[in-house]
Order: C-alpha cells, then sequence, then structure tokens
C-alpha cells in the first residue's frame, strides 16, 4: 500500500484554518483552489509518497522495459513515447489514488461538505495539485527516457506543450473519477478499471505526439497535442457540473 496515515479531521481543520469564521466565505473561488491544492501539496512533501515510492516505481517500469528489449536501439526509439506515458499512467494512477485516500480515511471528506468552500473550488484545487505531482514526476521520468533510451529531441515546443496537455487531461480525468471511486471500500481496484479505459485517448494522443516531438514519426504531433486539450476541457466541464453531487454520493 502508498498510502501512509491521513492527517486527522481535527488536524484537517487546523490545515484550512481558514474554514473558521465568516471572512472565509469573502475569498475568492482562486483563494480557495490555491489554498486546497497547498494543502494537498504539503501532505505529499511530509509523506514523500511521490517522490519516495511512486518515482522509483515508475523508473523502474522504465528501466525494466529497457533491458526488456534487449538494448534494441530502433525498438527503444520507436516505443520510447509510449513507454513515456505508460510509465507516467501507471504512476498517476497511484497518486490519484492517494490524493483520495487522504480526504476518505479519518472522515475528512465531511469536513468538505460541512464547510462553506465550493464544490468547483475543491474540484479544481485537487486537480491542480494532482496536475504538479504528475507534472513532477514526468520531469523525472523524461531524462531517464533520453539516457535509456537514446533518443534525441526534435521539437522541444511540442514536447513540452503535449506533456502539459496530458497532465491536464489526466488531473482532471484522475479527480472526477477518483470521487467516483472514494467512497467504495474496493477504491483501490476499481479506480485503475475506471481511469485507465478513460485515459487510453491520452495515452494514445500523447505517445503520438511525443513521437512526433522525438522525431520517430512523421505524424501530426499538433493535433494529437489539441485533442489532449478538448479531452482537458471536456472533463473540467464535466467535472464542474457534477462534482457535487458525486461528492455526496461518495
Amino acid at each position: 500500500m502508498l498510502a501512509t496515515k491521513a492527517p486527522s479531521r481535527r488536524n484537517f481543520h487546523r490545515g484550512l484554518s481558514p474554514f473558521k469564521g465568516a471572512a472565509w466565505r469573502g475569498i475568492p473561488v482562486l483563494a480557495e483552489v490555491l489554498l486546497l491544492a497547498r494543502k494537498d501539496l504539503q501532505i505529499e512533501w511530509r509523506a514523500k509518497v511521490a517522490l519516495g515510492q511512486v518515482a522509483p516505481l515508475t523508473l523502474l517500469i522504465v528501466v525494466i522495459f529497457a533491458f526488456a528489449l534487449d538494448a534494441n536501439a530502433p525498438l527503444l526509439e520507436l516505443g520510447a513515447g509510449g513507454l513515456y506515458w505508460v510509465a507516467i499512467l501507471y504512476g498517476g494512477t497511484l497518486l490519484t489514488q492517494r490524493s483520495f485516500e487522504l480526504e476518505t480515511e479519518d472522515g475528512n471528506i465531511d469536513g468538505f461538505r460541512m464547510s462553506p468552500m465550493k464544490v468547483h473550488s475543491l474540484f479544481l484545487g485537487k486537480a491542480l495539485a494532482l496536475f504538479v505531482q504528475i507534472g513532477l514526476l514526468e520531469i523525472v521520468l523524461g531524462p531517464v527516457i533520453l539516457l535509456f533510451y537514446d533518443v534525441q529531441v526534435a521539437n522541444w515546443a511540442l514536447l513540452v506543450t503535449a506533456g502539459v496537455a496530458g497532465t491536464m487531461a489526466f488531473s482532471v480525468c484522475g479527480v472526477l473519477w477518483g470521487v467516483m471511486a472514494a467512497g467504495l471500500r474496493v477504491r483501490a481496484t476499481l479506480l485503475p478499471l475506471l481511469l485507465v479505459p478513460v485515459l487510453a485517448p491520452v495515452l494514445l494522443a500523447g505517445s503520438r505526439a511525443f513521437e512526433t516531438a522525438l522525431g520517430v514519426r512523421a505524424d501530426a504531433g499538433w493535433s494529437w497535442t489539441s485533442l489532449m486539450f478538448v479531452i482537458a476541457a471536456v472533463h473540467t466541464v464535466v467535472g464542474l457540473g457534477t462534482f457535487g453531487f458525486l461528492l455526496e454520493e461518495s
């Protein structure tokens, strides 16, 4: 299990002290979003789950694939983009599980229901925190791919933009589907079953965009990147519209 003990409800309210008092009602949504994201990131920084457990696991996946393909340079170069996103899919799913375990343990999620915080802020705040964590994971994993798979970047602008688009799509999809599984006993196994099929288009688009950026495939890399932005936008709209209901049912 990757989860460490979540903060108690008492510590949860202490960490979000602006919940106390009517002054909180006047804080803009952006401030609420940043506060929630900061809370999640501070907890992760102290627990060191992303850096200490998830990152080594994803790095191990990349290294194992390199050895499994027996250092076949053409094959490694051809599959670098896809293997990168497979590793991100695995690591990102673990981070999503961790994000909601923090809220479901010790009844912390009840604190959100009873607080004056807007539901939209909770959705966007958790998505922002997940975006930062997955983004850092990508930054750690990228140089390892370049080193072990011996690939050269042909288009840095496309590579970075595709990475941002894929991370955005993963973050909002993860929060939307993560809250669906949050209240279930089998959430540890149910979340991947829900999330992986939804993220399959992101995996495909990210792989194709990265292959173009690495000069492996002469493809419409920017079109694939645009598709990931569209997926992120659609899930953001759906999440903003349904997150409150899903939170009440979790």
